[in-house]
């Protein structure tokens, strides 16, 4: 296949392993992906853990331009497997990523998103593949007082025992780029918001609460301050930076929205048309921080990135999404969406490699 130099761009036809696929942002970029770039061919590993939903990307089943691979970024093998099929760049999106979760299991947080990313460096290295584009947070950052923002440059002083551990995996990526010379970037985003994210997070779970007229929990004062990014404009930082990023470069993607927990649900309460008595103050999390905000001058200089889609906008099409989409969450809450899987492939035999043409 021709390639063109990275900093120009690929040439069509350009296969990209997405790990974590299933999950909100890996399966909002999937879409983005093959919206924008139908020429592309998508590899979607995901090990389908609680938060892996097959049913985000229901309707791709059938395409001949993408393919769900069911395993593990910490396994070498299943990793393996993929790279077979031929691997040009590779995002991965594939993290635990809920702070409360990593405080009751910090384990788990290791093995997939320090342990796991090494794994996929190792077999990008070894297949050559032409980027590899670590998706991290800003949360790696640690805390800002009231002034002031992150930049690229801001020293990592993560806080939780997941922003550790995504802190840990930058710094694998970044040794994999100095001493091997991978080409890889690493992008840094801020909180994100949009279609297919999972419940326990903080807008689906305010909307979902409110709708069912029960207490809304906001930790501490509700005064902790998040810069918030809807997911479609997150995908197109990373599309870029995929496909033209500088190597070696950090790229910080923020939505220049920063409000309180507060306000959020506060907004939330007034788009649904229900009582600020719903709110329900709760004790803090443990090493909760404060504000984050991001400064993103550098993807737009470089790559002309900006934000797209406002917040006020952007919240208004959420919650309108989550009101179409009840049996969609519902299924999350139940835990029914798991079965969906054995349902659908359950009695295929062979390879673990579903979608497109019949395997």
């Amino acid at each position: 296949m021709k390639r063109l130099d990275v900093r120009e761009g690929w040439d069509a036809n350009m296969r990209i392993l997405v790990t974590g696929g299933a999950g909100f942002i890996g399966s909002n970029y999937i879409r983005y992906v093959l919206r924008e770039h139908p020429e592309d061919v998508v590899l979607n590993l995901d090990a389908l853990t609680y938060a892996g939903n097959l049913e985000n990307l229901q309707d791709l089943e059938h395409s001949t331009h993408y393919r769900f691979i069911k395993g593990d970024i910490a396994n070498p093998e299943d990793v393996a497997e993929v790279f077979a099929h031929g691997v040009d760049g590779v995002v991965n999106f594939a993290a635990e990523s809920h702070v409360d979760r990593s405080i009751l299991n910090p384990e788990a947080f290791v093995r997939s998103n320090v342990l796991g990313t090494q794994v996929l460096l190792e077999a990008a290295r070894q297949a050559k593949v032409e980027k590899f584009v670590q998706v991290s947070t800003d949360e790696v950052y640690g805390t800002l007082g009231e002034q002031g923002y992150f930049t690229e440059t801001t020293p990592l002083a993560a806080n939780s025992p997941y922003s550790a551990s995504k802190a840990g995996a930058d710094l694998l990526v970044r040794a994999y780029g100095q001493t091997y010379g991978l080409p890889l970037n690493i992008t840094r985003c801020s909180n994100n918001y949009g279609p297919y994210q999972f419940p326990e997070k903080l807008i689906p779970l305010m909307i979902i609460q409110a709708l069912a007229d029960k207490p809304l929990p906001v930790y501490g004062d509700g005064l902790n301050v998040r810069d918030w990014l809807h997911v479609e404009d997150h995908c197109l930082g990373v599309d870029m930076v995929l496909r033209r990023g500088r190597p070696g470069e950090v790229y910080n993607i923020g939505g220049h929205h920063e409000h309180t927990n507060l306000e959020i649900v506060n907004q939330i309460l007034a788009e649904l048309g229900k009582p600020r008595t719903l709110v329900q103050f709760v004790q803090d999390r443990l090493g909760h921080d404060r504000r984050y905000a991001m400064n993103a001058d550098k993807i737009t200089r470089e790559l002309g990135w900006q934000p797209q889609i406002g917040f006020h906008v952007g919240i208004r099409q959420t919650i309108r999404w989550y009101l179409e989409h009840r049996e969609w969450w519902q299924r999350v809450r139940s835990g029914e969406y798991q079965a969906y899987f054995a349902q659908q492939y359950g009695n295929r035999t062979g390879s673990r490699m579903i979608g497109g043409e019949t395997k």
